[in-house]
């Protein structure tokens, strides 16, 4: 078997490099837990940035994947295949809502929700209701059209002209409504703004965007991909706040690691993209939908979607504690369920976000970025008391090292 230092020097032989991956290779993992080549283990709490809802390496999930393959894998849209029908049914019947377009990513979902948009009122004969209002440190992925949805100016940079997109400061109810005329068709809303920073939609938020788009005809559409699928404690985030989407783009969680996405529409926009207008060669495959229906299953069974909400109440008091403890390293604890950001003081000698991942990374745990200040906190909704202890035990040990950097910066 090689090593880390082999197998990396190789990685940057041959591997584009518009990544920076952390200094090691993964071999396995299971559950919360990750091992290198080498047999190095971190505590995982990425979780492939919230993908791993039941956990690396789930035995029932890695199970219902071979059966799956060794019947078929794939077929294309030109025929039907069980597991997708049985997958719509389910994820219907969890969301109230009608309709089910998949497809393999979060970016494919968003970029779905907005060609549908263009489209639902291309189709009623409003053909100039093309603007999109989204929201400033939204993140909606890196496809031109989801990209011109994102409100972050940095992932944008080098690819533009984008749009039309009008972005408002997130959580202003009167920015929404100066923005709103005529050509808008919709309006875009994370219910948790994830890669912004954690930011939670303020109360009334989102029950105000509902009012607004009925009353000008704007679509609300919502991106659950990183919020959906149980992560905030309930299967979808907006369940929380009493409201009705007309789409949502979910993913991520959804396969448990196996890529697949997913836009579900109202009835009323059943008809927005007749056959021809949109597609996707590996949407909505077999192998994917089985997946994805096993992680449902394992969901229900192991009572995971309130076990969120039950031991994100355990880690958002650890965080408190942490803020508390260490007032000139940490800002604020943010979050919901298994969604968690901790804020890092704008201090003198206080690391980004992205400097501290490497220190605790060398403590072992693992974590991602939300903006320059947020360490995100995304375990798999399978994490133990036990492992939430733990990860807050090693940012423990490793926040006085940044109080030190505080002093002498």
């Amino acid at each position: 078997m090689k090593s880390n230092s082999e197998l990396l020097a190789a990685a940057k032989r041959h591997l584009y490099g518009n990544y920076r991956p952390a200094a090691f290779v993964v071999e396995r993992a299971a559950g919360c837990e990750l091992f290198d080549v080498e047999g190095r283990r971190w505590l995982d709490f990425t979780a492939g940035v919230a993908v791993c809802s039941v956990g690396h390496a789930h035995p029932d999930l890695a199970r219902a994947i071979a059966t799956q393959a060794a019947k078929v894998m794939h077929v294309s849209n030109y025929f039907y295949n069980e597991p997708n029908i049985l997958l719509a049914g389910e994820l219907c019947k969890r969301t109230g809502m009608d309709r089910v377009l998949f497809c393999n990513s979060g970016a494919e979902a968003t970029e779905s929700l907005l060609k549908l948009a263009r489209r639902h009122h291309f189709a009623k004969g409003e053909a100039s209701r093309t603007r999109i209002i989204a929201f400033h440190n939204a993140f909606h992925g890196r496809t031109l059209g989801a990209l011109s949805m994102t409100g972050t100016p940095k992932y944008q940079e080098g690819f533009g002209p984008l749009g039309p997109v009008t972005h408002v400061p997130y959580g202003d109810v009167a920015a929404v409504r100066a923005a709103m005329s005529p050509d808008v068709a919709a309006v875009i809303v994370e219910p948790i703004q994830g890669e912004g920073g954690v930011l939670l939609a303020p109360p009334g938020f989102l029950k105000a965007l509902r009012e607004i788009c009925n009353e000008v005809g704007a679509l609300l559409l919502v991106d659950e991909v990183q919020t959906g699928v149980g992560r905030t404690g309930s299967f979808l985030a907006i369940d929380q706040a009493g409201i009705r989407a007309d789409a949502i783009a979910l993913a991520k969680g959804l396969g448990g690691g196996f890529p697949v996405g997913a836009m579900l529409t109202t009835e009323a926009l059943a008809g927005a993209l007749p056959p021809g207008t949109h597609g996707t060669t590996f949407g909505g495959n077999p192998l994917a939908c089985a997946a994805a229906l096993e992680v449902l299953a394992i969901l229900d069974r192991e009572k995971l979607v309130a076990g969120a909400a039950e031991k994100g109440a355990i880690l958002g008091q650890l965080l408190g504690d942490l803020v508390r403890d260490f007032p000139t390293v940490f800002e604020a604890a943010r979050g919901r369920g298994l969604l968690w950001g901790l804020v890092l003081r704008n201090s003198s000698g206080v690391p980004v976000a992205r400097d501290a991942l490497v220190a605790l990374s060398d403590a072992g745990l693992l974590l991602t970025a939300a903006g320059e200040r947020v360490l995100r906190f995304t375990p798999a909704l399978t994490v133990t008391s036990e492992q939430l202890h733990e990860a807050i035990s090693i940012v423990r040990k490793v926040a006085p090292t940044w109080v030190a950097l505080r002093a002498t910066g």
